[in-house]
């Protein structure tokens, strides 16, 4: 996966995001174990490690600036967008990793002993059935059909005063008039994706009460 570390490097830099030697090294063998196991375990349609390159690490990346600080749980995680790559530039910061598909976590586990990430935690558990005695400061979801479902499947491992972070593809402005009562879109940023035409756009909403 040596080829693919100036694009890394290039779209890393447009994004202002830096990745030290390591975290590139890090983020390199997350993409050929990615590559590996995605046959046998299904992690994505892409099989074309260069696109998986651009649409799921670089497509991450583009959001490491934008989750605020704290605890962070990605709902959800499947093959760990955007998890792992947040988990990689930012290690002192605790990750956990929830997924219900024990296929998938398997691989989570295998990735954070392999590369290894001490900050990152997986769970294999649904997101309604999981419960923490320490709420997280931010829970953020790549997968989820509609905001608004993650919100309800989610709001309880949310903090007082945590955020949600919703990455979407075009602005869902029909999901977005179905939020539930004390739940506002604190800001929308429409994101630049190095090598992505479409649209994307990270959601960022608290609770009101």
């Amino acid at each position: 996966m040596e080829q693919f570390r100036p694009r890394l490097l290039q779209a890393a830099a447009q994004m202002s995001v830096t990745l030290s030697d390591q975290q590139q090294d890090q983020l390199l063998q997350y993409l050929a174990l990615f590559a590996r196991w995605n046959s046998t375990y299904n992690l994505s349609a892409i099989r074309d490690p260069a696109q998986m390159l651009e649409r799921h690490i670089i497509d991450s990346l583009s959001v490491v600036n934008l989750c605020g600080a704290g605890s962070l749980i990605d709902v959800g995680s499947g093959g760990g967008l955007p998890g792992i790559p947040l988990a990689i530039v930012y290690p002192a910061r605790s990750i956990t990793l929830l997924d219900s598909n024990g296929k998938k976590t398997r691989f989570l586990f295998q990735v954070i002993n392999s590369l290894p990430l001490h900050n990152v935690q997986v769970v294999n558990e649904r997101v309604e059935k999981f419960s923490v005695e320490q709420p997280f400061a931010g829970v953020v979801s790549r997968a989820f059909a509609s905001v608004a479902d993650m919100v309800d499947c989610s709001a309880h491992l949310l903090a007082p005063g945590g955020r949600f972070y919703a990455m979407k593809g075009r602005l869902p402005e029909d999901e977005l008039s179905a939020l539930p009562k004390g739940i506002m879109v604190e800001q929308v940023h429409r994101l630049s994706v190095p090598g992505c035409d479409a649209e994307r756009h990270l959601i960022l909403l608290s609770r009101t009460e």
